[in-house]
């Protein structure tokens, strides 16, 4: 039924397929879309029918499926300019997801503008994606790599961000939100401090995206990646932003078809933006599924997700907070999709092997945030984390599902 916000749950549910299924003898309770989120039919559709009746190769034929195909892959160019707020279409790079977008960066402006003694700043709760591609390129330019901290609530202490900020910095890579703790980091105040010092900055928005807009333009980021698949999209499929005279400037990351404008075994002359980093054949399928899933998300309305996510967020807080014996980690002053915590004397792992029982998938380990656990002194958490499709229903499936752990471990 529609909720306060106009959000009518019952309607989104009724998208996704695969809530229809039940796991070990219970209804689905999904509780792990940080690590992918479910598909809406549309996605899945667009998906078969790409397939079905467009299946071709882009950009390289005459003929009417392969101009089918390349309507396709740049609609959805489009779609995500427009979704973002890019200046030009061209910024628009397609990758495999955030991983790739990131290592992009690293291997070419990163290998271009960093040398030795140089600075690389990231922060205490990045995913793994945002720093081991800083560490092989600051290990190979004899560069170092930058740490904000982050406090006991799991929030970054600024004050260390500024005093670690130098003209020796080339580079601030910080996540937007965290998918250990769900801290949303003031980001457009670190960009602007670090244009300060002449610093390029890339902004990780795998977990952000799915929840709330983001406006590169306001936030006046130099790149930005994310996931498609995190985004109710398909896997395999990703974006890097950059603005446009940055990767106009910038090496090519892959050397192979359509990323040229000729070949001789003298030189070859690379294509202009966007082809010059999309070598070969891409996932046109993916594209498909993405643009169809950003069509979804606008039709919902990120905003109106918002809304229903901090509903589920405080509901989730308060009511698995109140267990004997759970402790939450990290309570960060602004935060959105995700709570973890920790069941004393019980591994997270068997936490979630319990839950599992009861059909609710969680997630139960570091969730490649290594440095956050360490900073907690845990070796993991479990952690649930809210798609637009969740409810306060399945929320109280988890707290009793928690309680049922306590009985199998006494």
């Amino acid at each position: 039924m529609p909720g306060p916000h106009g959000f009518d749950i019952d309607s989104v549910r009724q998208q996704f397929p695969i809530l229809d299924v039940e796991i070990n003898g219970h209804p689905l309770v999904y509780l792990d879309s940080a690590a992918t989120s479910q598909k809406p039919q549309v996605v899945i559709d667009a998906i078969s029918n790409y397939y079905a009746r467009s299946n071709s190769n882009v950009h390289r034929g005459v003929h009417t499926l392969s101009q089918q195909a390349t309507d396709i892959y740049e609609e959805t160019r489009e779609k995500t300019r427009a979704l973002i707020n890019a200046s030009d279409s061209r910024e628009i790079i397609y990758v495999r997801g955030t991983t790739e977008a990131i290592n992009l960066v690293a291997s070419t402006y990163g290998r271009q503008n960093v040398g030795e003694g140089d600075d690389v700043i990231v922060t205490a709760m990045e995913h793994h994606s945002n720093i081991v591609p800083w560490q092989i390129l600051c290990e190979e330019k004899g560069a170092n790599l930058k740490v904000v901290p982050m406090d006991e609530n799991g929030d970054l202490i600024m004050e260390e961000f500024d005093r670690l900020l130098s003209d020796r910095t080339k580079i601030v890579a910080t996540v937007h939100l965290s998918n250990a703790l769900g801290t949303i980091n003031p980001v457009k105040e670190m960009f602007k401090k670090a244009r300060t010092v002449g610093a390029a900055t890339l902004l990780d928005g795998a977990q952000s995206a799915p929840h709330m807009a983001i406006d590169v333009k306001d936030i006046d980021c130099d790149f930005l990646a994310f996931s498609g698949h995190k985004l109710y999209g398909p896997t395999g499929i990703g974006i890097l932003y950059g603005k446009y005279d940055l990767l106009s400037q910038m090496p090519p990351y892959q050397g192979g078809g359509e990323m040229i404008a000729s070949v001789t075994f003298e030189k070859t002359i690379y294509a202009e933006l966007p082809a010059k980093f999309e070598a070969g054949t891409p996932h046109i399928a993916g594209t498909a599924g993405l643009g169809a899933a950003i069509d979804f998300v606008n039709e919902i309305g990120l905003d109106n997700v918002a809304a229903h996510e901090r509903t589920l967020l405080d509901y989730s807080i308060e009511r698995i907070g109140s267990i004997n014996g759970v402790k939450l980690i990290g309570n960060p002053k602004h935060r959105s999709g995700v709570i973890s915590f920790v069941v004393d004397g019980v591994h997270p792992h068997d936490v979630g092997t319990v839950l599992d029982s009861q059909g609710i998938a969680i997630r139960a380990g570091h969730h490649c945030a290594q440095p956050v656990m360490a900073h907690f002194g845990i070796p993991a958490t479990v952690r649930a984390s809210f798609g637009m499709y969740n409810t306060t229903n399945e929320i109280d499936r988890l707290y009793e599902g928690v309680q049922q752990v306590f009985e199998v471990f006494g």
